[in-house]
């Protein structure tokens, strides 16, 4: 028989205080101020803007999904302050992210800094190997499984009730051998054997946030707006820590796959704003799609349709008009995948190269202005 090689123990891994790492942003600095006039955009891009803010008045006159799905430069440009006006102007219904989307901003709601050297600190072994970000970031996921909830909320009640409750180890462990087949009982189980090896304390763990105005995921949470996360094992920094625990993000995560897919149900005459997320945005969204359109067919329904989707990046889309489809094999702009993936599954898609801080401070402008 085959022999294959033990895992790597994690729990060898030596992590340190964040307050000692030399972070490179401070959110204090470099947020943006959502009263100032808008940076200025080219024509084709404000044309893109304008469709944008009319499909989105046009949505929620109809009370459909308006989803925005963000990557972390988002947040490390300073733009949750244009997000949060979004929120509280009621523009947008739902909002995605990836797991350094939830680390920047839990990490800048924490201390005011975050993001720090790739090129220095993987060197030294120290890259992402930061006790606040992983332990706090795990028990989050872990309490808030216990309530069924998923990455999202849990991260934002976090942060917005500045720490969790815990139940005693005995609680857990009694619920346990009562009803083992519970659905609550793995995250039960993985908050046990994690209170009982790494400390953590029953009752209430207090954990400030002094900068928890700045959070997207507090001020969802505050709003009572769902908030997905979606994120990939060993994509993120919390997995570079002895806490670390594969089912407590994978069970998170599956919760909000299952939220966002809620959403897209929603979608009909609705819009995605899909801003700087090249990878996490057009994968999840075509799988959550094509569940929504298998439950509909099932059920007599029409699949979604007639919903706008707007991306923005950085990269030069490939010189193609993206309005016509997605090119030929021949045309390198086909393997630009985030484009592509939003050019096949259905409704109308749009490509606007731009600066993310900019085409949000434009889109809330002209959602402002009658």
């Amino acid at each position: 028989m085959a022999s294959f090689p033990e895992p790597f123990d994690w729990r060898q891994l030596k992590v340190y205080p964040l307050a000692s790492r030399r972070s490179l942003s401070a959110i204090e600095e470099i947020l943006v101020d959502p009263k100032a006039a808008p940076p200025s955009a080219t024509d084709f891009n404000l044309g893109v803007i304008r469709a944008a803010c009319a499909a989105i008045r046009k949505a929620r006159s109809r009370k459909a999904s308006v989803m925005l799905l963000y990557g972390a430069h988002l947040v490390k440009n300073g733009a949750a302050s244009l997000v949060r006006e979004l929120m509280e102007g009621g523009w947008i219904t739902h909002l995605a992210t990836n797991g350094a989307g939830s680390i920047h901003d839990w990490e800048f709601a924490f201390q005011n800094w975050s993001t720090e050297s790739v090129e220095q600190n993987v060197a030294t072994g120290t890259f992402g190997a930061w006790d606040e970000t992983g332990r706090f970031i795990h028990l989050a996921l872990m309490a808030g499984a216990l309530r069924g909830e998923g990455y999202g909320v849990s991260v934002g009640r976090f942060i917005a009730e500045d720490g969790v409750d815990l139940p005693t180890a005995e609680s857990l462990e009694t619920a346990l051998r009562a009803t083992p087949g519970h659905p609550l009982s793995p995250a039960r189980a993985d908050l046990l054997v994690s209170m009982r090896t790494n400390g953590f304390p029953s009752g209430r763990v207090k954990v400030a946030h002094p900068w928890k105005h700045t959070s997207i995921f507090g001020n969802a949470f505050r709003l009572g707006l769902p908030l997905t996360v979606h994120p990939g094992i060993g994509y993120d920094i919390i997995t570079n820590h002895p806490l670390f625990n594969g089912g407590v993000l994978g069970r998170a995560g599956g919760i909000d796959f299952q939220l966002f897919t809620r959403a897209v149900d929603s979608l009909d005459d609705g819009v995605v704003l899909s801003v700087g997320s090249a990878i996490m945005a057009p994968q999840v969204f075509e799988k959550s799609l094509s569940c929504v359109n298998n439950l509909r067919l099932q059920a007599g329904r029409p699949v979604v349709k007639d919903h706008q989707i707007v991306v923005v990046d950085l990269q030069d889309g490939g010189n193609w008009d993206w309005t016509r489809g997605e090119p030929p094999r021949d045309n390198p702009a086909y393997y630009l995948r985030f484009c592509k993936s939003f050019s096949r599954i259905g409704g109308a898609m749009s490509y606007a190269q731009c600066d993310n801080v900019v085409f949000l401070h434009q889109l809330l402008h002209h959602l402002r202005t009658p």
